[in-house]
């Protein structure tokens, strides 16, 4: 099967696609870069994404202002552990009138999701998502409805926060392309936060481009070439986090419980061409894998209570093993 290469049109015009989100982000949020990269790597290769970080970093700003820049609907559900299933997708209603049942679709019908404090929901809410987020359809009483064709997920959840929340599922986790973690802004950023208050800065929410830009960019994403070598590379790695005892320390393998799946391996191809797309290449290269390791993999690496006791990250496990995998 012949590839279909992309034009010096098309790569000029997701380029400039491309600045004027991250011009349009760069005026509304201060800082958080690693957030803005995220979200529209997401973008881009039409996945979800997962943000981690304590209240007040912008995370819901950021998805807000992704959503007036590209004219999209914006749904924010706010998890809670009585939030239920229904309350997401929708369910059905009784109308007196016509003495019929009525379909009444949930929030999740929009093209960007914020689901705030996702670990604050109850495991049969969180599973309500993943038909969603995998499928993108839902099922009520028996029938499809299919969601938008632009369709992000941004689940935010604080690390912090223990009482009253829910571990996510290892498959819920899987569903989610990206996961991100902020830290807090510099002094000189949470100024320039103050001053854009006063001077209201943050009011502006006039659109720049359509949904069809963005249709435009992952259709051009996905005619990014990745070489055969890199794609190797890729099932390097993620072989690598499954049977960690045959490449790293003994003494690091034996953290790890789990492994990535092969969803670990297709979001290192979705989010390299992104990215590559993103840097004004119509190639993959072995920097852009290496760029997203941490993104794509600290959530599908799952950890023993060892390596909790003895305080060791995600990162460190990856870094040990990104280090003994030949670059190609």
């Amino acid at each position: 099967m012949k590839e279909e290469k992309i034009s010096e049109e098309e790569i000029k015009r997701a380029t400039e696609i491309i600045q004027k989100i991250d011009a349009y982000y760069s005026e509304r949020i201060v800082g958080q870069k690693k957030l803005q990269r995220a979200l529209m790597i997401s973008l881009i290769a039409n996945g979800h994404i997962l943000l981690e970080s304590v209240p007040g970093l912008a995370k819901t700003t950021a998805a807000k202002v992704l959503t007036d820049a590209v004219s999209g609907e914006f749904s924010r559900i706010q998890c809670t552990p009585d939030l239920l299933p229904s309350d997401i997708i929708g369910t059905q209603i009784f109308n007196y009138s016509t003495n019929k049942f009525e379909t009444k679709l949930g929030p999740i019908f929009a093209n960007f999701i914020l689901l705030d404090e996702i670990n604050r929901s109850s495991a049969k809410t969180q599973s309500a998502t993943l038909e969603a987020m995998q499928e993108r359809q839902v099922t009520i009483d028996g029938k499809i409805y299919h969601l938008p064709d632009i369709f992000t997920v941004i689940a935010t959840q604080n690390p912090i926060e223990q009482e009253g929340t829910y571990l996510l599922a290892e498959a819920q986790l899987d569903r989610f392309l990206l996961k991100e973690k902020l830290s807090y802004p510099t002094i000189e950023e949470e100024i320039s936060i103050l001053n854009n208050i006063e001077e209201k800065k943050f009011n502006n929410k006039e659109s720049i481009l359509t949904l069809e830009d963005i249709e435009f960019l992952q259709k051009t994403a996905e005619k990014v070439y990745i070489d055969e070598s890199i794609k190797k590379y890729i099932a390097q790695i993620i072989h690598a986090t499954r049977y960690p005892e045959k490449v790293i320390d003994a003494s690091l393998a034996e953290y790890i419980n789990l492994g990535s799946s092969p969803r670990g391996a297709i979001a290192f191809m979705q989010c390299s061409k992104a990215l590559a797309l993103m840097k004004g290449r119509t190639y993959v290269t072995p920097d852009d894998i290496k760029e997203l390791r941490y993104n794509v993999l600290r959530h599908r690496i799952s950890f023993n209570f060892s390596a909790i006791a003895d305080n060791i990250s995600k990162e460190e496990i990856i870094d040990a093993i990104m280090k003994e995998i030949p670059t190609p």
